[in-house]
């Protein structure tokens, strides 16, 4: 039987954003980061929390464009 602090993985996109969303974030990307080649480091942005003046919104579009040319797959719990 899972518990709730038992750690999951994903790429599935629809399932990413939905997580995301229910718990108030949005994506995001640490200011200053971005570049030619890519996005920058990308973050979920919790209004009201620490990344308060370092994080810049970005599009769900631009996330995922990042997120897959990059290989990147989302740890939740």
């Amino acid at each position: 039987m899972a518990t709730s602090s038992e750690s999951k993985v994903t790429t599935d996109h629809e399932e990413i954003r939905e997580w995301v969303e229910e718990r108030g974030g949005r994506p995001a990307r640490v200011k200053g980061t971005e570049n030619k080649q890519g996005a920058g480091l990308l973050r979920i942005d919790y209004p009201g929390y620490s990344g308060e003046g370092t994080l810049e919104t970005i599009t769900w579009e631009e996330f995922f464009e990042a997120f897959e040319k990059n290989n990147l797959a989302f740890l939740y719990q």
